[in-house]
């Protein structure tokens, strides 16, 4: 692993940044919402790291989908209120609050196109 500089990944991550919060902002529906966003998400992660980090591609995504499968379960242990962030919206929103099977489909989808992304 080595430090760089990536600008394909820095605006990769700008754009998806901007779709997710366009989208938790603006779209209310039952399916790009909840689905759409939690992929997007995986690839957002990752694309921040490839724009500091030269690593290999695979390790990275399976770190990113490990990580936010992680970060699903403790969703499961009510997580966010261990630091009595459970009565702020924004931070409740970042960190998740509902463990869901299908974030875990929807995480590994975004998995799956990291491991498309190429330098």
């Amino acid at each position: 692993m080595k430090l760089t500089f990536s600008y394909k990944f820095l605006i990769l991550f700008l754009v998806i940044l901007i779709a997710e919060i366009l989208i938790g902002k603006y779209l209310h529906d039952p399916f790009i919402r909840p689905f759409g966003g939690d992929v997007l998400v995986v690839i957002l992660i990752y694309a921040f790291l490839r724009t500091f980090l030269l690593t290999n591609n695979k390790k990275l995504a399976s770190g990113v989908f490990v990580f936010a499968c992680i970060i699903e379960f403790l969703q499961a242990l009510h997580y966010v209120t261990w630091f009595g962030l459970e009565d702020n919206k924004l931070m409740s929103i970042v960190m998740g609050t509902s463990f869901s099977y299908y974030d875990l489909l929807a995480y590994f989808g975004g998995y799956l196109i990291c491991l498309m992304l190429k330098d």
